[in-house]
């Protein structure tokens, strides 16, 4: 183990190994075998990153610094994350699992979140109030909400950090950006870049670690002010008690059971592709992952071949090959949850049309799988995959397909097929779901909200509105009479 690739934590500019010294072993989902190791945070750890954090707020060097000036220095970030996609999706895909294509892609697009947001950051603007009193010159300005918790899982974790960095240090927070202690590695090295491109110390830690030392410690100390969290809800249920120790402004980005609605006009080969990019994407580790397919009766049985004969072309493989479209899921508990999931739904009278087991090879690998259900209640229509797998329910009328689609505690993302307009406008605006795409599945941008409904979470991330939320409004009362305020006893 000690030739391995090791990884610190950057708390306050500095590179550590923490207080605790605790080192952790991260595996190689494609191997089975640990690749590197990485420094764990203690709670005194996350108290150094927070106190940092709070001290940085009242530095002149990023107090003072103008709101253009930070914008630069997004600039400059954006253009290191660029540079580095390549070596940067390397190290996600050789610690998560997710194909090198899509990380490393994936990473350079992130760079125009950052560009976004640098932006915006000279934008955000104020507003001199009508005030219905005279003599008095009423303004609100908008102020960095504070020191804010980041908390990132392992899938998309760059993009995810990106949707919670860019907005908070152009509106001029600081952040202490929480790792996941499965597959941190890419965070980690990440942190080389903020150092990089010039931010003061203490604005940005970087830190991982398990939850009691960490995680806990971080959403519930006194000194935060905002939470950002993206990750299971159990999890948020967590992280919302701990909130109410420090009344931090908390968004929560969470899973779904996302619904695909394909109706009897849809281009098959559209509809096809948006399922099989919808749950085979990403190895189907996506919270957006439209793993409710409702299709026509009409359709159901022409569509499942359609999907059959462009699965059967899918490479299982090496993550860091190019000619790999499906990768190993990123951790073995997921393969064990989806297969016993499998095994229940087959009890219910599902039929699996390809796939339904784990790939006889190294590695955490799911054969991608489709599966038709019996009734709504089946197994896999209900729980989070978060696997290659597909499930397909049929029905018969528009009001039936919409009732399914709701019929979920989750809302988070949602896509509907079809080439008529009026039902495209009529069903997208009836799923209740933070994302809607029509003809399409996936798609982001920065310029774009995301976030969900109900159990999804609530807040927002990217767009506009996404930056005022690491801001506070501050209203700004001067009289402009001539004469001293009047003797507050003396009513006139």
């Amino acid at each position: 183990m000690g030739n391995l690739p090791h990884f610190q934590l950057f708390i306050d500019g500095v590179w550590t190994e923490g207080s605790a010294s605790q080192v952790m072993t991260s595996q190689n989902p494609a191997t089975g075998q640990g690749w590197a190791t990485f420094a764990c945070a203690a709670p005194s750890d996350v108290e150094l990153a927070i106190a940092a954090a709070k001290r940085v707020l009242d530095d002149p060097e990023w107090r003072d610094m103008t709101q253009t000036q930070r914008g630069k220095l997004l600039y400059r970030l954006a253009d290191l994350v660029a540079e580095n996609a390549k070596r940067l999706g390397e190290l996600e895909t050789t610690d998560s699992g997710k194909l090198l294509a899509e990380t490393s892609a994936q990473t350079g697009y992130v760079a125009d979140y950052y560009r976004y947001y640098a932006g915006l950051a000279d934008k955000i603007e104020g507003t001199v109030l009508p005030i219905d009193k005279p003599d008095m010159h009423v303004f609100t300005l908008r102020e960095p909400i504070g020191v804010v918790a980041a908390i990132v899982p392992w899938n998309a974790q760059m993009f995810l950090t990106a949707t919670k960095l860019g907005p908070a240090l152009a509106a001029g927070c600081s952040v202490v950006l929480k790792a996941s202690e499965i597959a941190p590695a890419p965070m980690l090295e990440f942190a080389k870049l903020i150092e990089q491109a010039g931010f003061p110390s203490g604005v940005v830690s970087v830190i991982t670690g398990d939850a009691e030392n960490c995680a806990i410690p971080l959403t519930r100390h006194p000194d935060v002010d905002r939470i950002a969290f993206t990750g299971g809800p159990e999890t948020a249920r967590h992280v919302v008690r701990n909130s109410a120790e420090n009344f931090a402004v908390t968004s929560l980005e969470l899973g779904g059971k996302s619904p695909i609605l394909v109706f009897e006009d849809a281009d098959m080969d559209g509809a096809a592709n948006g399922l099989i990019a919808g749950n085979f994407g990403a190895s189907g580790q996506s919270c957006v992952a439209g793993t409710r397919g409702l299709v026509h009766r009409s359709i159901l049985g022409p569509l499942v071949e359609r999907i059959a004969e462009k699965a059967s072309a899918i490479r299982l493989g090496d993550p860091l090959q190019p000619e790999t479209h499906v990768g190993p899921l990123c951790t073995a508990a997921q393969v064990r949850k989806i297969e016993e999931t499998l095994s229940k739904a087959r009890g219910q009278g599902a039929t699996i049309h390809f796939g339904g087991n784990a790939a006889d090879r190294p590695g955490n690998y799911m054969n991608p799988t489709l599966v038709e259900c019996a009734s709504p209640a089946t197994e896999t229509l209900k729980i989070e995959m978060f696997g290659p797998v597909m499930s397909l329910l049929p029905f018969d009328t528009e009001e039936e397909a919409i009732a399914l689609a709701n019929s979920t505690p989750y809302g988070l993302g949602s896509g509907v097929f079809t080439q008529n307009l009026a039902r495209a406008h009529r069903v997208s605006k009836r799923v209740r779901a933070g994302i809607c795409w029509v003809n399409t599945y996936r798609a982001i941008s920065p310029i774009a909200p995301f976030g969900g409904f109900n159990q999804s979470g609530y807040g927002r991330e990217a767009g506009v509105e996404a930056i005022l939320d690491y801001t506070r409004t501050k209203t700004t009362w001067i009289s402009t009479a001539q004469e001293p305020m009047a003797n507050p006893f003396i009513m006139r």
